[in-house]
């Protein structure tokens, strides 16, 4: 481990401009503080452009469509904002917006959609399009002062992919299957709107909502019905808790003496299986006015046994906040994002690593997902299921017949859902594989232009984000990296299904996953790892079956 951690620390300052001539080190610090002031504005006008864009409902009538619960939670936003007698609904970090699958009257759907796509191209104070320019153009010319052709070469020869062409190549093989599944997708949605005798030609902004009907007509399946199977505590003890029991026999115990930064967040102590406490665990679910969109993983403590410490980790997520007196009841994607980034936290605590550079989530990017998208397996899990999905009123467990309509539509929908994710990756990796060179002229024409040359433009299913508001890329840390989702995705799918083939969830599965991956952080090259734990390189055929594109 010790050989390892020398050639990482020497190949950590090599990609710092070790080796540059003085002159150089000066260009390339000026690059970076230039990088770094730009990436923090991007984000302050992103906060500034989603807060001002939420949309503003004047009429009740507006939100038909709406449950109870949500119309509440959009007069408390309203009120918070000090518009009494209105109805705000927020934006989230994407795109689509959840709300768009309820709301019946179209001309909201379409002013939400615009309201979201647009929320940083007003050209004001909140405009973000000069900055990503410019941003492109740095990345550019910092790749080139390294010694690389692009920043996503540079970006790509320290993670598991290793060029960018490996990473552009597993995302554009999978679009002829995105097309084919999407344009079904679509022509069954116009089909269900000819059948209403309707005139409506299908939009952007109508396929979440149109998507929904289709969804309730084949699969006979709400989201409505759903909700109330899934209350955010319950999902977190039963579900989330209770799935990290079984595989690593770990136990929590919530601390209420422990000093948080705002009332919304909660702390579990964390106890291995033979009772040892490990960790702290901090959890923070609902969307405030002032808080990064999407969800996340960090630490304000990283476990190491050089320097004796444990860590202290916390997840991060942007739920919709119940109305006073109301529930908490979550989509079933919102309990998917609980697993998702409490499987970054479980990478985080259960490290067994002696030196920080290596502890943890202290790998490459394209590898860091992959604990994470393997634990929202288990979401779905039997056991699991049974274990959390129960009718915050009665108690009683999720129907049968309601199990099989979610698992049967866990394919639903598959061409638009990863079909806005590939087009928002070849996004990322058009943007970074950019030369060194003068700025590009228009971000949006950029975009249209990039997606066309992957042959992903799709005008019916948009990025999942556009360039102005893809925060990940821009200020997240993700700048030619946002490929490894769909990466780590191979490793995960592959992996759940080594577990099928040995038994499922068990102790002994779980304690080998532990010991092999979760454990090791970044101790040694990953494919290295993988191929240890598998018995061989991941297959992409596990994907293609889990998303129905095969």
């Amino acid at each position: 481990m010790q050989t390892f951690l020398v050639g990482r620390y020497y190949k950590d300052f090599v990609r710092a401009g070790a080796q540059l001539s003085d002159a150089d080190k000066s260009k390339l610090r000026a690059l970076n503080e230039e990088e770094s002031k730009l990436s923090a504005d991007f984000q302050n006008r992103l906060l500034a452009g989603t807060k001002a864009g939420g949309l503003v409902i004047s009429t009740k009538s507006e939100l038909a469509g709406l449950s109870d619960a949500e119309i509440a939670a959009a007069a408390d936003a309203a009120k918070a904002r000090k518009l009494d007698g209105k109805w705000v609904l927020p934006l989230q970090n994407t795109t689509q917006q959840p709300y768009q699958t309820s709301l019946t009257d179209r001309s909201v759907r379409e002013r939400l959609f615009r309201a979201s796509t647009t929320r940083t191209e007003h050209e004001d104070s909140n405009d973000t399009r000069a900055l990503i320019l410019r941003l492109a153009q740095l990345r550019a010319e910092r790749a080139k002062l390294l010694g690389f052709p692009n920043i996503a070469a540079f970006t790509l020869d320290d993670q598991m992919a290793k060029t960018p062409d490996h990473a552009i190549k597993l995302l554009t093989d999978m679009v002829p299957a995105i097309t084919k599944k999407a344009e079904g997708e679509a022509k069954a949605m116009e089909a269900l709107i000819a059948k209403s005798n309707s005139d409506v030609k299908l939009e952007p902004w109508d396929w979440q909502f149109y998507a929904e009907q289709v969804r309730k007509a084949q699969y006979a399946l709400d989201e409505s019905q759903l909700k109330p199977y899934f209350e955010l505590d319950r999902v977190l003890h039963d579900g989330v808790f209770f799935a990290a029991h079984e595989l690593y026999g770990l136990t929590f115990k919530e601390r209420k003496d422990i000093p948080v930064y705002h009332p919304d967040v909660r702390v579990f102590e964390v106890f291995d299986a033979d009772g040892t406490s490990m960790a702290l665990w901090y959890c923070d679910y609902f969307k405030r006015d002032n808080k990064i969109g999407g969800a996340w993983e960090n630490s304000f403590v990283d476990g190491s046994g050089l320097l004796g410490t444990k860590p202290v980790i916390y997840n991060v997520a942007n739920f919709e906040r119940p109305g006073a007196g109301q529930p908490a009841l979550l989509a079933f994607d919102d309990v998917t994002t609980m697993f998702h980034e409490f499987g970054h936290a479980l990478h985080a605590m259960l490290t067994r690593v002696e030196y920080p550079r290596l502890t943890g989530t202290n790998v490459p990017t394209d590898f860091v997902e992959f604990p994470s998208q393997f634990n929202e397996h288990w979401a779905l899990y039997p056991s699991v299921l049974a274990n959390y999905a129960k009718h915050y009123q009665t108690g009683k467990p999720m129907p049968a017949e309601l199990v099989a309509k979610l698992k049967k539509a866990k394919t639903f929908n598959q061409g638009f859902s990863t079909g806005e994710l590939v087009q928002a990756m070849l996004l990322d990796m058009a943007w970074h594989t950019l030369p060194p060179g003068p700025k590009q002229a228009d971000v949006d024409s950029f975009e249209t232009a990039a997606l066309e040359h992957y042959h992903v433009n799709m005008p019916l299913i948009p990025p999942r984000y556009r360039s102005a508001y893809f925060a990940h890329i821009w200020s997240g840390g993700y700048s030619a990296n946002y490929y490894a989702y769909m990466w780590s995705e191979v490793l995960d799918d592959d992996a759940y299904a080594w577990f099928e083939e040995h038994g499922g969830m068990t102790r002994a599965n779980g304690q080998r996953f532990r010991d092999m991956i979760l454990s090791r952080g970044g101790t040694d090259d990953v494919a290295v790892l993988y191929r240890a734990f598998r018995g061989r390189d991941p297959q992409v055929g596990p994907l293609l079956e889990q998303r129905g594109l095969k």
